[in-house]
């Protein structure tokens, strides 16, 4: 029988805590929520592999350095609400939800959205709603929120998204420029994001999270 919580401490202790996460809420949810149960049931013996987790249809459950500096940046406190877009089979969020008050998070599988609900439920997770919808819409009807997370890679972010952000709210995602990726951190002051740059991380592009193309003669 495979020994997942040895793995979950291993992985804090070479992925995470390596990466200068220092912050003790993160580091205590990844030690108690067990990943195996949030990626596909083919590939838990993976789960706590140092690289991006397939989901199908391009997804991946971010890797556990990228999630926890992710988490770490946001800066999410207990009493906030947090917005996980593009959460897959729930990791994100409920790691989220070990920190925050509560998260909505959002899919666009209806397949996912169930998958996400039984893992979240088999973890005893309570404070977490999973929504099927389009990503790049987050979840207007319960905002503004605190935090807004972003689990996949971005090339620029629909004004109707970071609208949802209360002021001197955060949102954290991945931005793609071709093979290039940086992870920058945005904060909401009088209705406009500044975003700065937090670390260098890669992941797939998220869909409707593609940048326009100017149009040219």
């Amino acid at each position: 029988m495979t020994d997942f919580a040895r793995r979950r401490s291993t992985m804090v202790d070479t992925q995470v805590r390596p990466s200068d996460v220092t912050k003790f809420p993160i580091i205590d949810a990844m030690l108690s929520i067990p990943r195996e149960l949030f990626v596909p049931a083919d590939r838990r013996e993976m789960a706590y592999v140092g690289e991006h987790v397939p989901l199908g249809d391009g997804r991946v459950v971010l890797d556990p350095r990228t999630l926890a500096k992710m988490l770490e940046v946001a800066n999410i406190q207990n009493s906030e609400l947090v917005l996980d877009i593009g959460s897959g089979l729930g990791y994100s969020a409920a790691l989220a939800a070990h920190i925050a008050d509560a998260v909505i998070a959002v899919e666009d599988s209806a397949e996912r959205v169930a998958e996400a609900e039984n893992a979240l439920a088999e973890a005893a997770i309570d404070n977490v709603a999973v929504m099927e919808g389009a990503l790049a819409e987050g979840a207007a009807k319960s905002a503004p929120y605190d935090v807004i997370m972003i689990q996949g890679a971005v090339e620029s972010v629909p004004d109707a998204l970071t609208a949802q952000l209360k002021d001197g709210g955060r949102i954290v995602a991945i931005f793609m420029d071709g093979a290039l990726g940086s992870v920058r951190v945005g904060h909401s002051i009088d209705g406009v994001v500044n975003w700065r740059f937090a670390f260098n991380a890669t992941a797939p592009m998220l869909p409707g999270f593609a940048a326009e193309k100017a149009f040219a003669l």
